[in-house]
């Protein structure tokens, strides 16, 4: 896999923290339909990818923290599995707007990587199966391809079974 930039040799805060830290990773862009029920479910059609290869990043709070949950887009967040993955006891999904401003992305385009701060996170153990994974590289019509270790290494996660169909 070749390092990838965003056109004009520009990139989102993720591309810029993985060219950084010398990771290989692709970019994959894609027109957004703003009409799209769910970003990660049309990143996985658009770009023909497994919808199990796509993962998508949520923001919650676990006892008074904001954690990062990064489960495949075909399936859901797992709140009690997020708490308890991070030594929590109750886990609700965060407020968008606080999404927003903690992690400096919009919805439909957090990413797991690049974040103004870091904060706990949790990639679903599904990852560990795959060679690959697809993560918003931090907006809406633009993916990054990786290898779930460097995911795993780069956010500080940890990995449980969070996601469930």
């Amino acid at each position: 896999m070749a390092k990838g930039r965003t056109k004009g040799g520009q990139g989102t805060p993720a591309t810029v923290a993985l060219t950084r830290e010398g990771v290989a990773f692709t970019t994959h862009a894609y027109t957004h339909d703003p009409d799209a029920a769910s970003y990660g479910e049309e990143a996985a059609t658009v770009l023909g990818v497994p919808a199990e290869r796509v993962f998508k990043t949520l923001l919650a709070d676990v006892d008074g923290a904001l954690t990062v949950a990064v489960v495949p887009v075909a399936g859901r967040l797992d709140l009690k599995a997020l708490a308890a993955a991070v030594g929590g006891k109750r886990a609700a999904m965060a407020d968008p707007a606080a999404a927003e401003r903690a992690t400096g992305y919009v919805l439909g385009g957090i990413s797991p990587l690049g974040q103004k701060r870091r904060h706990p996170t949790v990639v679903d153990t599904s990852v560990l199966a795959l060679e690959t994974v697809y993560v918003s590289a931090g907006r809406r019509g633009l993916e990054i391809e990786l290898a779930p270790a460097d995911l795993i290494r780069l956010t500080g996660a940890v990995t449980a079974p969070v996601g469930r169909v």
